[in-house]
């Protein structure tokens, strides 16, 4: 005969918990949304039901103003392909220097890797500054380059601790010391075994080297004076203030016409910033399924 399978059943404090926590989870998820989708809305929306706050939940007044604002600007195009140019080199380069180092680091057997972490952790507490990073940059003959743009913030110490806590808590000794039995060093190691089960952490790191990246423009407000080299950020910086200015320094215009402008100008405002997020929040997904734990599951067996 077969038997029933009984359900666990929960108390009466459990269910009250669950109900509540599940609650709290839910109000703090419509937090962290509703901005963003507010931006998305307004974005779509008549100005005058923006700023006049009956804007909730749905466009009202569709107009598409915005966006033929951002896109009618051929600086625009200039500054996704120098993004794109820059976030897909610098997040690749980044990438491979971070788990060589990580792997390195977590190797018992590497001289000296205490001190060589150290001097690493260093460099996140004490910098020379602005001026004489500038002074570095110059004196390498980078100002001004596509090469510093992608090369640097490539490398990152946080980057690094977390790639070698992974490593060190999933690749277990066993794993080098059966594939050194068969004659595989440190390269084919870290090539053929390491990189296969660190999907996770590659992935993870990899979204915060392309996010820094397409966020980026201190560094290109600084070291670049070449407008063809913008990056997207950048050109959306000028195209705001130049919003700003007009909407401001034009006093020949009669006071409704200044109302109009300024009006158009927050959804200009909002436009920009659906255009600037909504590509990097897209890769999300694809990199969502690496950040599942358990890749090491079986990859050793007792």
């Amino acid at each position: 005969m077969k038997r029933k399978k009984k359900g666990h059943k929960l108390s009466w404090d459990d269910m009250i918990y669950e109900i509540i926590t599940k609650l709290f989870l839910i109000i703090f998820l419509i937090l962290v949304i509703y901005p963003l989708y507010f931006v998305l809305v307004a974005s779509f929306s008549d100005p005058m039901y923006v700023n006049s706050g009956e804007l909730l939940l749905w466009p009202k007044g569709f107009m598409l103003l915005g966006y033929k604002r951002v896109f009618t600007d051929e600086r625009i195009l200039i500054g996704y392909g120098n993004t794109l140019l820059y976030t897909t080199l610098g997040t690749i380069i980044g990438l491979c220097g971070t788990m060589l180092a990580a792997y390195s680091l977590s190797r018992k057997d590497l001289p000296g890797r205490r001190i060589i972490m150290l001097l690493f952790i260093f460099t996140m507490y004490f910098s020379g500054g602005t001026i004489p990073f500038y002074l570095v940059v110059k004196g390498l003959n980078l100002v001004n380059s596509r090469l510093f743009m992608i090369i640097s913030g490539c490398i990152s110490v946080y980057n690094i601790i977390i790639a070698r806590s992974f490593l060190e808590a999933n690749i277990s000794e066993e794993l080098f010391d059966a594939a050194s039995i068969d004659g595989c060093g440190n390269a084919r190691f870290f090539g053929q075994i390491v990189v296969p089960l660190s999907k996770a952490v590659i992935a993870v790191i990899a979204l915060y080297l392309a996010v820094s990246y397409w966020n980026s423009y201190f560094n290109a407000m600084i070291f670049l004076t070449d407008v063809k080299k913008y990056p997207l950020q950048l050109y959306l910086r000028q195209i705001l203030l130049s919003v700003s200015e007009s909407t401001s320094t034009d006093s020949n215009l009669d006071p409704e016409a200044l109302i109009q402008m300024q009006q158009m100008g927050q959804v200009i405002k909002y436009g920009v910033i659906v255009v600037s997020t909504v590509p990097i929040i897209c890769v999300y997904p694809f990199i969502q399924k690496y950040f599942v734990k358990g890749v090491m599951i079986g990859s050793v067996k007792g």
